[in-house]
């Protein structure tokens, strides 16, 4: 259930970026799927096997994805960027997976607004693209996919009894601010402050280069179209 309301969470926000926003299809179509898979993550904390499995799979397959332009930002060769990238499914896959199986704890902190805001800061710092408003898309889009994950929870702990609605006992714990643990709590505003920081200050350095590297980025274009040999002609006979 939550992949479907995720889903079509995510096809109504690429329509409207589309429609509205101006974005191109590009964008919209990434901006989907990374909202409906996002409708997975808060399942982070689920100690069931085969469900744990699943959400630590995708994460650590599409974070080295998000990355790739950022890789070739910082110049690394083609090389360099496929052993990051297998480095880092491999550190998310199985190290990610070992410290939540060990230590969190279902419905505590990734069932939170914090949370959410944690996993929109890391795909915004991920994800490198030159024009800042495509950033703010994509990851204003996984901040929407894994809200709908909080808000189906909620809504699944309301039933109609026979004198109205009634809650159930997890009423609350999916779409919260603070949890029992006081560590877990404090370690997820410390990620939100921290994360929030840096991404202010990509931000601000990304908008203000912006022009320098896209005339940077037509100065290479106009070398390489310039720098491409003449088509050879055929040979002429008097």
């Amino acid at each position: 259930m939550h992949g479907l309301v995720s889903t079509l969470t995510g096809a109504a926000y690429a329509a409207t970026a589309w429609n509205v926003g101006g974005m191109p299809v590009p964008t919209c179509l990434l901006a989907g799927g990374l909202c409906a898979a996002a409708g997975l993550l808060p399942d982070l904390d689920n100690h069931d096997g085969e469900t744990l499995g699943e959400s630590v799979g995708l994460a650590a397959a599409i974070l080295p994805l998000l990355m790739i332009h950022r890789f070739e930002q910082w110049g690394m060769p083609l090389e360099f960027i496929v052993l990051a990238g297998a480095a880092i499914y491999l550190a998310v896959r199985y190290g990610l997976a070992w410290l939540l199986e060990k230590y969190s704890v279902h419905r505590g902190m990734f069932h939170s607004f914090p949370a959410a805001l944690v996993a929109g800061q890391v795909t915004f710092l991920a994800f490198g693209a030159e024009d800042p408003l495509h950033r703010y898309v994509i990851a204003s889009a996984v901040v929407i996919g894994y809200l709908s994950h909080l808000v189906l929870d909620e809504l699944w702990s309301v039933t109609q009894g026979q004198f109205g609605p009634k809650h159930k006992t997890g009423f609350g714990t999916a779409f919260k601010c603070w949890g029992k643990e006081a560590w877990s709590s404090l370690l997820t505003y410390v990620l939100v402050v921290a994360l929030g920081a840096l991404a202010a200050g990509d931000a601000h350095w990304s908008e203000r280069t912006l022009p320098q590297r896209r005339y940077a980025r037509q100065q290479m274009e106009q070398a390489a179209r310039m720098a491409q040999p003449a088509p050879p002609q055929a040979p002429y006979y008097r």
